[in-house]
């Protein structure tokens, strides 16, 4: 009974592809935490005040969400600005 020999040439072809993935995966991850280190913003968190919920500190104002028309819908009639306390009823 002969052996079968398997050549290393199909091992490593599969390798290379493996190690390229890791390295951009970690490529990727280190400039992903640099950017978000280096941001200038404060954190933001959410202050209720009765039923209504604002947003204080963090990078984006409030007049800025309105002026780009993010939380109103205007595709549908009738619909009121949404606000994030009403996503938790």
């Amino acid at each position: 009974m002969g052996r079968t020999q398997t050549s290393t040439g199909s091992r490593s072809a599969g390798v290379l592809p493996l190690i390229a993935g890791v390295v951009s995966a970690l490529a990727l991850t280190g400039a992903a935490v640099y950017t978000v280190s280096e941001s200038q913003c404060d954190q933001g968190r959410y202050v209720r005040d009765g039923r209504q919920v604002t947003l204080v500190g963090g990078c984006v104002t409030g007049a800025e969400l309105r002026e780009a028309g993010i939380g109103q819908d205007h595709d549908r009639s009738g619909a009121d600005a949404t606000s994030p306390g009403d996503l938790n009823r």
